[in-house]
């Protein structure tokens, strides 16, 4: 089964912090396609949840704050801003505070149906580079090129610690390495959409790669296949 379009999907999985958004921008970038952060909208509606104080069994409530959110992209000095209804909430939605609760989050069927949705639309008028925890398996399982990215828990516990201190976010590292395995517990037991490797994707194991080494490996997938 292929695409709808001729367009190409690039579909990148894989557990928290292992790099799965610097590769997906890093491709984008190089490829001139559209890069779309799934992850980026789950902590939206997370975000607006806890403002609103809602609990994920709140099921009229969520559904109406998913009809009333519009959550876009835009490009601006290289750098990927997320848009919730017009509010710019790119390093909100970053906190510790929004990463503690967005797995159970993307556990509501209906907040990952509404952005499935939105995710598959993007295909229409783009060439894509996506990232999540579904792509390969759920949103475009005839993606053209799937890629699982692993990484051993205490490095992706380190990458993510030094990312928030480097953002002044006073947070220690057991604590980042606790919820990242919480989270994976989470994505991978979930009924709705787990966590798990598509049959034919290519796992690709970076405890022990650059990022550079990372895109030079997925571009050169991409040329070996016939959608390049």
């Amino acid at each position: 089964m292929k695409n709808p379009t001729q367009n190409i999907v690039i579909a990148i999985d894989g557990h928290s912090s292992c790099g799965k958004s610097t590769l997906a921008k890093r491709l984008s970038k190089k490829l001139n396609y559209l890069y779309v952060d799934t992850g980026a909208m789950y902590r939206c509606i997370t975000l607006l949840m806890q403002e609103q104080n809602l609990q994920i069994n709140q099921s009229k409530e969520i559904e109406d704050l998913l009809h009333n959110t519009k959550i876009y992209f835009k490009q601006k000095d290289n750098i990927q801003l997320t848009f919730i209804n017009g509010r710019e909430v790119t390093e909100d939605i970053r906190l510790p505070k929004i990463s503690d609760f967005v797995s159970e989050v993307s556990t509501i069927s209906a907040v990952r149906k509404r952005l499935v949705e939105q995710q598959r639309q993007y295909l229409q008028e783009n060439n894509l580079v996506m990232d999540g925890r579904d792509i390969g398996t759920v949103v475009f399982p005839a993606a053209q090129l799937k890629i699982f990215l692993t990484a051993s828990s205490e490095i992706r516990a380190k990458r993510r610690y030094d990312e928030l201190q480097a953002k002044g976010i006073d947070i220690d590292y057991n604590s980042v390495l606790a919820n990242l395995i919480k989270r994976d517990t989470i994505d991978s037991t979930r009924s709705d959409s787990p966590l798990k490797k598509a049959g034919d994707a290519i796992e690709l194991d970076n405890t022990n790669m650059s990022i550079d080494q990372m895109v030079d490996h997925v571009i050169l997938l991409l040329k070996e296949s016939k959608f390049s």
